[in-house]
């Protein structure tokens, strides 16, 4: 019924005079519109508006300011799977009706994109190859259709020699359009591999038209992104300095990816770049990435830490990086995907990468990021992991040249914030049974290979201070867990033996409802951490006492 009315009053108008039309026309030709759109006719109504025939009719019904506004409506007006059938309905009548604009284009088409991108951001954009041919929700299709929509309004602005007032609003409008764009859908976006099927990928092709399109409205990205972040812009614009806040570090984050890892347009980058300055440009677009939690954002941040890395020489990021807010929060970033991430691929790039950072400060930066992760990371493998780092940079200073913030009183302060019990006696000796190993195995090194007399690593001046913070409540704390296991082995016997399900209490937290089997299970590999633990304890012990021993038989010589 919908679709016939909508060809009725088609068929009156195309008698009429264009002078002759009214408002009323309009009107009734929106309603007619609108019923076919919620009727579900949307194939039938392109076949109305994109007939050659009705051309004419359909586009000067009303003025063009009155048919742009209810050609925006129809456009707001689906949701879900209905909004890209009828965004490519109505992009070709919508382009033409905006041309047909003899005041205000600028604004027009400022609105247009808006309401056109406000739609698209509601889609799910195709994570796999699969979703992406099947474009369940047309989000591909929109995407290359709304690059033909943008070209012309493109074009105009770069043929205008004149560079009029109207026309820098229009550069604005479109300069906001593809930042939207860079946040949404290309943000979150992941691109086909390997590279050689970048062809094919719809979303890589929309990147590179926004990049493009940046570069022939005056902002080719050199310009766009070494600006970002000074305090003079590179753009005027109001509305788009209010909006930067919410938006554009996304957007920065998400072009920086573009170009350095896709490789789009990255020709445009000045040769004489060094591959430090690119990390530093590179590092707060990669913080920003790490902050959020999608699985498809997080890698780009991971890829483009990685791709930075790489350019650089090892021990050659000098230590003043790190006074660079991102040079923290990175690694510090890095830590949290490694330790909260659901994804293990992540987290194991997330590891690789904060060595490879690791490798690439010089020995004060690699001394400054130690005690941050040590007093931040709060998770005993991440602290493993670094004092396993200390150890192999005083290995390194001792086989070699000696490094001054890796023995002596640097080293010192550094290794009282390794070897201590964060609360003494009663520290949870499970929950930090990684980083009391790699204490353990650290200070077994430094006793092995730094004598007494020589004194290197100043660990022999120290010994008594370790031994009182570290050495003597860890003997305390294992006396306590291991009593505290084995009455918990003795209860659960008692219960196996009724056939009743228990509690049982492991690193503070009661784990209920659990079969006497398995909770006889995490209880003795509880106690055979704590048999691990006190085994290197004692070795570390006999080690000491031979060597102070040795040393004063050789001064009484």
């Amino acid at each position: 019924m919908a679709v016939e009315e909508l060809q009725s009053i088609i068929k009156r108008c195309q008698i009429l005079e264009e002078q002759d039309f009214k408002e009323e026309d309009f009107g009734l030709f929106q309603l007619a519109g609108q019923r076919c759109l919620d009727e579900g006719h949307i194939d039938q109504l392109f076949e109305i508006i994109q007939n050659e025939k009705n051309k004419v009719s359909t586009i000067v019904l009303c003025n063009p300011k009155e048919l742009l506004l209810g050609l925006l409506e129809l456009i707001e007006e689906p949701s879900g799977k209905q909004i890209s059938p009828v965004i490519l309905l109505l992009l070709r009548p919508l382009q033409t009706v905006i041309q047909k604009l003899r005041h205000n284009r600028a604004y027009s088409v400022g609105l247009a994109l808006s309401t056109l991108w406000s739609q698209l951001s509601v889609l799910p954009v195709p994570y796999t190859q699969g979703q992406m041919q099947a474009d369940e929700y047309g989000l591909c299709q929109c995407c290359e259709a709304l690059v033909e929509f943008t070209k012309p309004f493109v074009e105009e602005v770069t043929g205008d020699e004149e560079n009029s007032v109207e026309n820098e609003k229009l550069k604005d409008e479109l300069l906001k359009f593809c930042f939207k764009s860079l946040k949404c859908p290309l943000l979150t976006a992941q691109f086909l591999e390997p590279p050689e099927q970048a062809d094919t990928d719809p979303l890589r092709r929309f990147a590179a038209e926004i990049i493009g399109f940046l570069s022939a409205i005056g902002y080719p990205f050199p310009k766009v992104i070494f600006n970002h972040g000074r305090k003079k812009k590179t753009w005027d614009y109001l509305e788009f300095e209010e909006e930067e806040d919410k938006q554009l570090s996304d957007s920065m984050a998400s072009l920086a990816y573009l170009v350095f890892v896709q490789g789009i347009s990255i020709d445009q980058l000045p040769m004489v770049l060094s591959p430090s300055y690119l990390l530093q440009f590179n590092m707060g677009h990669i913080e920003v990435l790490l902050q959020r939690t999608e699985e498809s954002v997080l890698s780009k941040g991971l890829d483009l830490l990685e791709n930075s890395l790489l350019r650089t020489e090892d021990s050659s990021l000098l230590h003043q990086c790190l006074e660079i807010k991102s040079f923290l929060t990175v690694p510090q970033g890095l830590v949290k995907v490694m330790t909260l991430c659901p994804i293990e691929t992540l987290r194991k790039k997330s590891l690789a990468l904060l060595q490879l950072y690791i490798n690439k400060l010089d020995s004060q930066g690699k001394y400054t990021l130690f005690r941050c992760l040590l007093n931040t990371s709060n998770h005993s493998g991440v602290e493993a992991f670094i004092i396993q780092n200390i150890k192999n940079q005083i290995d390194m200073s001792l086989k070699g040249t000696p490094n001054k913030w890796f023995t002596g009183p640097q080293l010192v302060s550094l290794l009282h914030l390794v070897l201590f019990l964060p609360e003494g006696a009663e520290t949870d000796l499970l929950q930090n049974s990684d980083r009391i190993m790699a204490s353990l195995n650290l200070l077994r090194y430094l006793v092995i290979k730094d004598n007494e007399n020589d004194n290197q690593t100043g660990l022999w001046t120290e010994l008594e201070k370790i031994e009182n913070n570290f050495l003597k409540p860890l003997h305390t704390g294992l006396n306590m867990s291991k009593a505290h296991y084995e009455a918990e082995i003795k209860n659960s016997q008692e219960v196996q033996k009724s056939k009743d399900l228990c509690s049982v209490t492991v690193g503070g937290e009661e784990i209920p409802n659990m079969p006497p089997e398995m909770q006889l299970k995490v209880l003795h590999s509880a106690l055979f951490t704590f048999d691990l633990i006190e085994s290197v304890l004692a070795r570390v012990e006999e080690l000491i006492e031979i060597k102070t021993k040795s040393t004063s038989d050789e001064n009484m010589r």
